[in-house]
């Protein structure tokens, strides 16, 4: 009896995967170590498993707490496309994915739905009972670790500005950070005056209290309008704003000499307490009385307080005159007929 040949069955076709490689912070980036290594984990661990790798999202400095990622937002977007290039999402440990216990499993879930697949080269995968158990404690384990890390980092960070030292944020216009002293592989900064940019600082104090010497006291526009008309620019190369005029007329620090650290939380924020807030000495660019004087120039033509229409209205008198029957201010009224007012 002859036996036909069982009919083949089409082999299955390799899946498809991304990589997803991140690091939380732009010197690790810079540092072009932790990334390459990513990448070449997760590529030979795809390559063991016969998929290809058909996509890559490299998600340079950013924490993996939350979603506000923009490379991973744009990954879980095209996963939700039908025509979509990949079946897999391979990481190197479910940290580069989330550190939040609770989103991650939401997220991995969702995809899922999606029909793609989270894998971590390092850590077990899998739809057994006892994998998710794991890959949960993980994620949890990885959440407390990050808070951990970040509470360790604050109070290292707060210690610095205690002994005076500046902790890597961009100084204010007139300030430039220099090296104060080595600790082992460590570099510990100050501030320093940038005399170009402090002379700057000092000119834009003299416009709002005294003026260029043509007219009066300018205000707040009036000072950034005569900046811009000159040719005087931000550190970044940009036109002076209404906004950051008015935040260097209230820096106190160019005045007192002390910087508040702490003021804000960095991720949320929000206000700290105010007895966490730590003064950092810096040195000083003008006189304080200057600085009060423009305060309470400030503090005068607050709009909250006086009328823009007293400050800039056409009326010479406005705000100064009241009618003696009432007392309510002079204002200036008219009507237009026949083109006369």
């Amino acid at each position: 009896m002859a036996f036909r040949n069982a009919p083949q069955s089409a082999p299955l076709a390799a899946k498809r995967a991304a990589l997803y490689l991140r690091v939380s912070t732009g010197r690790q980036a810079a540092g072009d170590v932790s990334l390459p290594s990513q990448r070449d984990l997760t590529r030979r661990y795809c390559e063991g498993q016969g998929w290809i790798v058909t996509e890559e999202y490299v998600e340079p400095g950013a924490s993996a707490t939350d979603d506000r990622r923009p490379v991973f937002q744009r990954m879980l977007e095209q996963a939700g496309d039908p025509n979509r290039r990949f079946d897999v999402i391979c990481v190197h440990s479910f940290s580069r994915f989330y550190r939040n216990g609770a989103e991650m499993e939401l997220t991995i879930r969702q995809l899922r739905k999606c029909g793609v697949d989270v894998v971590s080269v390092t850590q077990p995968t899998g739809d057994d009972p006892s994998q998710n158990l794991m890959r949960q404690i993980i994620g949890i384990f990885d959440e407390y670790t990050s808070r951990e890390n970040g509470k360790n980092v604050t109070r290292a960070m707060r210690e610095s500005a205690k002994q005076g030292f500046w902790n890597g944020a961009t100084p204010p216009l007139g300030y430039r950070i220099v090296e104060a002293e080595r600790r082992g592989s460590k570099i510990k900064k100050r501030l320093d005056v940038d005399p170009v940019e402090a002379e700057l600082v000092r000119l834009i104090f003299r416009l709002y209290a005294e003026g260029d010497g043509i007219s009066g006291p300018l205000g707040v526009k009036d000072t950034t309008k005569w900046l811009n008309a000159r040719g005087y620019r931000t550190r970044r190369g940009a036109t002076f704003g209404v906004g950051p005029v008015h935040v260097i007329l209230t820096n106190r620090c160019y005045a007192t000499g002390k910087w508040p650290y702490g003021v804000r939380n960095s991720r949320t924020g929000q206000r700290n307490d105010p007895a966490s807030i730590v003064e950092i000495d810096v040195p000083t660019i003008i006189p304080l009385d200057l600085f009060e004087h423009v305060q309470a120039r400030l503090a005068a033509q607050n709009p909250r307080v006086t009328p823009p229409r007293v400050v800039n209205g056409p009326t010479l008198l406005t705000g100064l005159a009241v009618c003696a029957s009432c007392g309510a201010g002079m204002t200036r009224t008219g009507t237009r007929r026949r083109d006369r007012n």
